[in-house]
């Protein structure tokens, strides 16, 4: 028996060595894709979506609300479920280097035939209880590219809920800075009722007077009411808003404490950082690239199913047709086998998964050229939008400034020279509100610009 282990022994050194020599295929790693961006402001090896969203955003109340919502929001508790999930899979990856270990028992009652027992017995019954392990040896490294799939589903995993809390924090500012424009155009639309009420008061004394028709009183009244109108609909679109920031924080409906649009500080300088910084920086192009790595090792695993398998099979314990010989020398048994299986014919299984995970990773090197290219065209698009917003916003502010002294200027005309009528005071008013409140939703497209160009660049997951 001792060359016979000796050949055993041999046998295990050697496929061990082999294990850990297993043909090392090298990732391809990021695909070359062209990354670039159409409108650049400040091109710098620094980016604004290193910034923590704690460092980003400057008003106490958002940060507040992004807080809660971190830890409130039932989609990133989802993603959380997806990570447990990954990480056990990884651990079975692990684990499958390790051998099989299984215990039994059985009990075997038979009859002999005459020829068989020779006439001594008639029945017998064997009892047997043994161990028995099973263990395959890696030595084409399939099981290590099955366990690095499994490794990489687990960081995509991970990125995939970077991603979700990424968009949830600029949705939750996106409300947030809504709500603020919201309230601006309501006090905008309260002032002008103020205004307007007055309006209605000096039009009746100046008919009074006879200095002025009833068909002008009409005019300011219906002028008030028109103001009126507006006020709901502001009131409602507030309503709408705050329910829907408020399923995002994961609560019901209601009041969402808040600041006011003036006074907010944007970020002193909105540096997106070189194009390369968008492949590290986005959760969601990373997503695509480890799901791309995850499939290259999938092509991997595939190709080895072609080779032959070694595996090594052990059992001990103990036999017996009287119990009484259990657990004595007589009883005991035990087994050492090593097997080699090389798959012939399979009826194509193995070629077949072989060609759908070539498929599927091609197919994932398209996804993800094209997750970088819409990244690039998200970045872009949010830079001329500040950059417009920006530009309509000082041009808005230049024309509420005209037109508040065209109003002052045909009410006193109004006043003071016949020939001017309130129809003219109705047009200068009505464009004075017109351009108010487009200068208040200029100033919130500034804001969701800066929030869509962080977004875009990847910032908000940084702890």
């Amino acid at each position: 028996m001792k060359p016979i282990y000796q050949y055993i022994w041999a046998l295990g050194g050697i496929t061990l060595a082999l294990s850990c020599q297993s043909a090392k295929e090298v990732y391809p790693g990021q695909q070359q894709v062209e990354v670039a961006y159409r409108n650049e402001i400040a091109t710098d090896s620094s980016s604004v979506a290193t910034l923590p969203w704690q460092e980003f955003f400057q008003d106490d109340y958002v940060k507040c609300l992004i807080e809660e919502g971190i830890a409130n929001n039932l989609d990133l508790k989802i993603g959380l479920t997806r990570i447990d999930a990954a990480q056990a899979v990884v651990s079975q990856a692990k684990a499958s280097f390790l051998p099989d270990v299984n215990v039994g028992g059985s009990l075997q009652r038979t009859r002999a035939s005459y020829p068989q027992s020779f006439g001594f017995f008639k029945y017998a019954t064997l009892h047997e209880v043994a161990a028995t392990s099973t263990w395959e040896l890696d030595i084409w490294g399939k099981l290590a590219s099955s366990k690095r799939s499994a490794y990489y589903q687990l960081i995509k995993t991970k990125a995939a809920k970077q991603a979700i809390q990424t968009q949830l924090v600029a949705q939750i500012a996106h409300y947030y800075y809504e709500l603020l424009l919201l309230d601006k155009q309501l006090r905008i639309v309260e002032r002008t009722l103020e205004n307007r009420a007055q309006d209605v008061s000096t039009m009746k004394q100046l008919k009074k007077a006879n200095l002025t028709t009833e068909a002008a009183v009409v005019q300011s009244e219906a002028n008030y009411l028109d103001a009126q109108i507006t006020r709901p609909a502001i009131q409602k679109q507030i309503q709408e808003v705050e329910n829907a920031l408020s399923i995002l924080l994961g609560r019901t409906g209601g009041t969402i404490e808040r600041g006011t649009i003036e006074e907010q500080l944007p970020p002193s300088q909105m540096k997106v950082g070189v194009p390369a910084q968008l492949l590290q920086n986005r959760p969601d192009v990373r997503v695509e690239e480890l799901a791309l790595a995850a499939y290259f090792e999938d092509v991997k695993v595939a190709k080895r199913s072609f080779y032959p398998s070694i595996t090594i099979n052990a059992s001990v314990g103990y036999s017996s047709y009287d119990v009484k010989e259990w657990f004595t020398p007589t009883g005991l048994f035990a087994q050492l086998t090593a097997g080699l299986l090389q798959p012939i014919f399979g009826k194509r299984q193995n070629q077949t998964k072989l060609a759908v995970a070539k498929a599927t990773y091609q197919e994932q090197i398209y996804r993800f050229q094209q997750k970088v290219l819409e990244a690039s065209k998200e970045v872009s698009n949010a830079l001329l939008a500040y950059e417009i917003a920006d530009e309509q916003q000082q041009l808005r502010q230049k024309q509420v400034e005209k037109l508040a002294l065209a109003v002052d200027y045909t009410k006193k005309l109004m006043l003071y020279n016949q020939k001017t009528t309130y129809t003219d005071v109705l047009t200068s008013e009505q464009a004075y509100l017109y351009a108010e409140l487009e200068m208040a939703h200029n100033e919130l497209e500034k804001w969701l610009a800066t929030i869509q160009l962080y977004r875009s660049l990847g910032g908000g997951w940084l702890p």
